[in-house]
């Protein structure tokens, strides 16, 4: 780390004590210049949020290479949070402890693991563990969508699965197959909030033990606020089930195999 960027994050942590400081780091022609931005976030003695408008006029100065950030009065270990969002930005972060001074670079995972990652919203979550299946599996892509933690609660917001699962490359059908996503309705919510990829009668995920008993079918999902797992799909999921989507992409991985039913 260049000691000029160093004293950059040093005053910053200092100047917004006890709250958290945040910035981005970007090429500015052949140097690299720390960009200050403003801490968004509800509590920001916890947390930090930049502002789109200020990601995005960092991005017009020049690429970003990456975010910084303090922790008042805690160590520099990243959060799993911090992890969560490093890997989802695909960036380097930094972490500066303040008034300790412990100072940490922590980068993205190239893959995080399918099975017991933790629950951050908007990077790790039940649309993302269904993302990171298709692009692990299946070889598929999709934007990043953005989301708003309890966007499902008011029905002044847009219905996000319904709304867009038809762009991204998915269409309805009755009953699912391996690799179809289920759509739900789980907890306090007026759209269907949470969702899942139909696993058949196959529980395995390569290189990791999903420790599932019974003859299935399977679910890979992501309840808010728990780790990632591998459940029996069946009696209250089943109830909660409003959409079953199949991507058009489905059909040359599932080519060789009968279409399974819910039911198992």
């Amino acid at each position: 780390m260049q000691k000029n960027l160093l004293k950059a994050f040093t005053d910053h942590a200092a100047e917004a004590y006890p709250n958290e400081a945040c910035g981005l780091v970007v090429r500015d022609g052949r140097s690299r210049r720390y960009i200050r931005c403003t801490n968004a976030a509800k509590d920001r003695s916890e947390q930090f949020s930049i502002p789109p408008e200020e990601y995005a006029a960092a991005e017009d100065i020049g690429e970003v290479l990456g975010v910084f950030h303090s922790h008042p009065d805690a160590t520099s270990r990243p959060s799993p949070a911090d992890l969560a969002m490093c890997c989802a930005t695909a960036l380097p972060w930094w972490i500066l402890s303040w008034p300790e001074g412990d100072f940490r670079e922590v980068l993205p995972e190239p893959l995080t693991p399918l099975l017991k990652r933790p629950f951050v919203h908007g990077a790790w979550d039940c649309w993302q563990v269904c993302a990171d299946w298709y692009k692990r599996e299946w070889g598929l892509e999709f934007e990043a969508f953005k989301r708003a933690d309890g966007w499902w609660e008011n029905k002044d917001n847009t219905s996000l699965y319904e709304a867009n699962y038809e762009a991204a490359g998915f269409y309805r059908v009755d009953q699912p197959q391996r690799g179809d996503m289920i759509v739900m309705e789980v907890g306090r919510t007026v759209y269907p909030n949470h969702a899942g990829i139909f696993l058949g009668a196959d529980p395995s995920l390569p290189g990791e033990d999903a420790a599932t008993f019974g003859p299935g079918p399977f679910l890979l999902h992501h309840l808010y606020g728990r780790p990632s797992e591998v459940i029996v799909f069946g009696g209250p999921w089943l109830d909660r089930t409003r959409l079953i989507l199949r991507h058009k992409d489905s059909q040359s991985h599932n080519a060789a195999g009968p279409q399974e039913n819910q039911n198992g």
